[in-house]
């Protein structure tokens, strides 16, 4: 074989002109927003680190102190915690009923343009809206507790699950969809037969990935009272109680851990 034959192909003039705009740009971006992001600020990380150290010995300092460490409130934390993930669980199952009709009207392979498109226009605002204003309009219908941060992650996971399932059925294989559709079926047994069997997996990877994401933003939502574990993890820094934050924080990590596991578990079994 030729030397040339193993040469890898060429893109196209026009292709590359286009790559190069497009990174050039973001180079750009880069260069331009140097002074807005204070990226200059880097250095202070190592000459002023002397408070970072402080916080830094008094958020360990129970696990150095067994006394202390023994002092703490574990049983609340834990509690806590099992609420927001109580939270994170409903607000994923709530999102996953909404995000299933909207992902399929937002797929242009399966909707009509005059569907499709309003739809992800909808999307795209459900999206744009922080999770804290969302939960914060919630907490003003029905008030402070762990159902307002139940329907802010409803809201804003539902938003995204449903451009990620639009998304996987726009990828599907037509030949199954064709081969229902052959044997006279009506558009919604194609859905049931030849499109989610193809796309249930990977709706299944983005809702355990959500799951997860949520058991970590509901804790920020509780800072503002909407239940969960974040409004004890707000009050210990508010009251200057770094080794109470410290073992807030393990409590939060060893969760979201194990969420991490398990989910790994699920979705190997998937595949």
């Amino acid at each position: 074989m030729a030397a040339a034959d193993l040469q890898p192909p060429q893109k196209p003039l026009s292709a590359r002109l286009f790559d190069l705009g497009l990174w050039g740009g973001v180079a750009v971006l880069l260069v331009v927003s140097f002074q807005s992001a204070e990226i200059g600020k880097f250095s202070k990380l190592f000459s002023d680190s002397s408070n970072m150290r402080v916080f830094g010995r008094d958020l360990i300092a129970p696990f150095h102190d067994q006394a202390l460490f023994l002092s703490m409130d574990w049983g609340l934390y834990i509690a806590k915690m099992w609420q927001t993930i109580q939270m994170a669980l409903w607000g994923t199952a709530l999102a996953i009923v909404v995000a299933i009709p909207l992902g399929l009207a937002g797929a242009r392979n399966i909707a009509p343009v005059w569907i499709q498109q309003p739809v992800r226009r909808l999307l795209d605002l459900v999206r744009s809206l922080p999770d804290l204003v969302v939960a914060l309009i919630f907490i003003t219908a029905v008030g402070l507790g762990p159902f307002a941060g139940v329907m802010a992650m409803m809201f804003n996971t539902g938003g995204v699950l449903a451009k990620l399932f639009a998304e996987a059925v726009e990828s599907i294989d037509k030949a199954p969809v064709e081969g229902v559709r052959a044997t006279g079926a009506v558009p919604l047994q194609e859905i049931v037969w030849g499109v989610i069997p193809q796309v249930a997996p990977l709706w299944t990877s983005y809702a355990l990935y959500r799951f997860e994401s949520n058991s970590r933003s509901a804790t920020v939502l509780g800072l503002i009272g909407a239940g969960g574990i974040g409004q004890v993890l707000l009050d210990s820094i508010n009251g200057f109680e770094y080794g109470q934050t410290g073992c807030i924080v393990l409590v939060i990590v060893a969760a979201v851990s194990m969420i991490d596991l398990l989910s790994q578990v699920i979705r190997t079994r998937l595949l």
